[in-house]
């Protein structure tokens, strides 16, 4: 895809310096290293100004004074590193805030913490409008995650918390799994994906490939691809317990370890296709077949690849601002805005 070259690009260059873990104080953007820029072609797809932020005014802290604005009718968002590019896209969208206000304005702190946040009715301290010098309203609740699905953990969270939160799929992806190019095994089994993951795999030769150790990466659990790993890959089977050297802090850690960077050819991992074709530099890796299925965007609109997965619009029950501008996100415009973002469309 085009971009044009006036884009956010973050400052961590995760090929010269360590990833840094998933954390609410550095925010989704120190996984992310590729452009994240409007496309030369962009169209706008919202139409009137039914989402829009509300006034500005000054607030006082410590002695400072600062412009602090309201969200209004547009909802404050937080979610997976996976889905920052939608809601710089939705901000296109409503809110036509110039390209070098997104990378303040769209601050996702992942997807554990964005749930920890909408459950407990906390705000995201994150977002800002550097260009206009105005700081967003850091006491306002999180109208919106957008974010992949959470765990049980953080479901039970929310049931213990009497919050009944609504799960709207807006997208496809695929959950993929990742060699480095140079291993010749393009293709993997289910249940070989399994029986590397419950270590009764220990060698690349066991399922097609050369004679060499194969080292397992897992993510941290919590994380939005272990909860995707544990409960649609593994279904219940217990995952081998690792040393924290063998956990990707980050999903760029993942991909790090499977390139070329650290182990080569004896990783395996697993992250997002979105993640992995957009958000970071990804030299040195392959993405598998799985049953001898690929990850296109036809098979997953079929349902056809094993590991489709969706991204979700997750809001509290009874929030009917954030419901109407969930439905417009899966209308037919809302999709169209989907597509170009770079995501796949559920039809």
């Amino acid at each position: 895809m085009m971009k044009k070259l006036l884009c956010i690009l973050v400052s961590l260059l995760l090929l010269s310096a360590p990833a840094l873990a998933e954390n609410p104080d550095t925010g989704s953007w120190s996984q992310i290293n590729q452009a994240v820029g409007k496309d030369e072609n962009w169209q706008r797809f919202a139409e009137g100004n039914e989402f829009h932020l509300g006034e500005t005014m000054e607030k006082q802290y410590g002695d400072e004074t600062v412009s602090v604005a309201d969200y209004g009718t547009y909802p404050s968002m937080d979610g997976s590193t996976v889905c920052v590019p939608m809601a710089m896209e939705l901000a296109r969208q409503w809110l036509g805030l110039p390209e070098e206000d997104m990378n303040g304005f769209v601050n996702f702190s992942t997807t554990l913490y964005a749930y920890d946040r909408l459950i407990e009715g906390k705000p995201n301290p994150l977002s800002t409008v550097k260009s206009q010098g105005i700081m967003m309203d850091d006491a306002h609740p999180i109208d919106l995650v957008l974010a992949t699905y959470p765990n049980a953990d953080e479901r039970q969270a929310a049931a213990d918390a009497g919050v009944e939160l609504v799960y709207v799929p807006f997208c496809c992806d695929a959950f993929i799994f990742m060699v480095n190019d140079q291993n010749p095994v393009d293709s993997l089994t289910v249940r070989q994906i399994r029986e590397i993951y419950t270590g009764q795999v220990l060698s690349w030769s066991q399922v097609g490939g050369e004679e060499r150790p194969l080292d397992a990466y897992q993510r941290p659990h919590g994380s939005g691809s272990q909860t995707a790993m544990e409960e649609m890959v593994m279904q219940g089977l217990q995952m081998s317990n690792v040393t924290e050297a063998y956990i990707s802090d980050g999903m760029a850690d993942a991909i790090r370890q499977v390139g070329n960077y650290d182990n080569g050819p004896s990783a395996i991992g697993y992250s997002y296709l979105y993640y992995v074709n957009e958000l970071v530099e990804s030299g040195g890796i392959k993405v598998l077949a799985i049953d001898g299925i690929a990850p296109t965007d036809e098979n997953l609109q079929s349902g056809t690849y094993p590991f489709t997965v969706n991204y979700f619009a997750v809001y509290r029950k009874g929030d009917e601002n954030t419901e109407a501008f969930v439905n417009w996100l899966v209308s037919d415009a809302g999709q169209q805005a989907v597509r170009q973002a770079g995501y796949v469309p559920l039809k």
